[in-house]
């Protein structure tokens, strides 16, 4: 798979070949990413930020397998609502784009109604 409608696809084909559309309703799909994605913080959680730049090898590919879960639920949330994602960040850099203009934004972590 090389591209996101490629992905898109592939977890397509691999609910349908399960019967798993009738369990992938946006609640349970948002339900199972958030989970995923709390599982992702675990394996940094109580490092340093140096530590967490610097993960041993076998908490990288911990890190990796989180994200992979994380990806393929946000694309099966897509899949179900029928949402681009491509055209979903694009559109939402855009917006940020006008939220944070460079002139303000830049080096600073301030929220845009701070800025």
């Amino acid at each position: 798979m090389a591209t996101l409608p490629e992905l898109a696809e592939a977890v397509r084909a691999f609910g349908r070949e399960r019967d798993w559309h009738l369990y992938h309703t946006p609640k349970n799909l948002t339900a199972a990413l958030i989970v995923e994605a709390a599982e992702l913080l675990e394996p940094f959680q109580w490092l340093t930020p140096e530590q967490s730049l610097n993960l041993p090898a076998a908490k990288k590919e911990a890190v990796r397998q989180e994200m992979a879960d994380v990806l393929i639920y946000l694309v099966s949330l897509a899949n179900c609502l029928d949402i681009d994602l491509i055209k979903a960040a694009e559109d939402k850099l855009a917006i940020n784009a006008a939220k944070y203009p460079v002139e303000k934004a830049k080096g600073n972590a301030a929220k845009y109604d701070e800025l």
